[in-house]
């Protein structure tokens, strides 16, 4: 099983002890993605010393202050690690108040120019931003030839197509174990099997309320996921097993 999409910089996990866990769970792939350079250099550290680790670099858009052409440059060094499997997680987020649009699009775009340099795929955050996501992405994969993610994905089945048509993929996590998931539950019922991947983004968004979340969970979230679509467990871990190794060709 594999989980591509997950924090462990300062998260204040206990390894090794955590990654027994992990591992016992039948847990073998876990992609760790950045939100910082430092946290990107903290996965790095942590996926030489692991097999089975590995990650990604780039800029949260809510962390983008000092964000420039230097930011850019020691991306695309820490992307030559032979662990690094994407640029991510990058992208949109206007949740909050007094979200600075503008930057926040210009660091987008040129992430996204990186990883087109670097012939790496992207993960992609997108939050409460559907429409302007949708229009960098048209400019840049309007052909539909895919290489992104759309993690953690919540813009509901009727915005799937318009993702789909660019050649995305799809994360889910365990949101569609809650019990007033239905959004999540029907875009993972409106999703093809080709192109849905499972995910934690531990330490977020636990199956189960109110505790830490973990990789370890994701035999939870691929249970979910195979009842959603009316499959056994082994066809849906199988289906992930070769969506990722499609997406994120570094991980062979």
């Amino acid at each position: 099983m594999i989980d591509v999409h997950a924090h462990f910089a300062e998260e204040g996990y206990d390894f090794p002890a955590e990654w027994e866990k992990i591992t016992a769970a039948g847990v073998q792939t876990v992609i760790l993605a950045a939100d910082t350079l430092a946290h990107a250099a903290w996965h790095a550290k942590f996926c030489r010393e692991h097999a089975g680790a590995f990650f990604t670099v780039g800029v949260h858009p809510s962390e983008l202050e000092h964000f420039g052409r230097e930011t850019v440059e020691a991306l695309k060094e820490a992307a030559a690690d032979e662990k690094c499997v994407a640029v991510g997680e990058i992208g949109l987020d206007y949740h909050y108040p007094g979200a600075d649009k503008a930057a926040q699009r210009a660091a987008f775009e040129a992430q996204l120019n990186l990883a087109e340099e670097l012939g790496l795929p992207v993960q992609i955050h997108s939050r409460d931003a559907c429409a302007d996501t949708l229009a960098i992405l048209r400019e840049r994969f309007g052909r539909g030839e895919g290489g992104f993610l759309m993690h953690c994905y919540s813009y509901g089945a009727e915005n799937l197509d318009s993702f789909l048509e660019l050649g995305a993929y799809f994360s889910f996590g365990g949101v569609v174990c809650f019990k007033n998931a239905r959004r999540a539950v029907e875009a993972v019922a409106a999703c093809p099997s080709d192109r849905i991947l499972s995910e934690t983004d531990s330490p977020y968004l636990s199956p189960f309320r109110g505790e830490k979340n973990t990789p370890a969970n994701i035999p939870v979230i691929v249970e979910k996921l195979a009842a959603i679509k009316g499959v056994s467990r082994a066809e849906m871990m199988g289906a992930i097993r070769e969506n990722a190794a499609r997406l994120f060709a570094k991980l062979s």
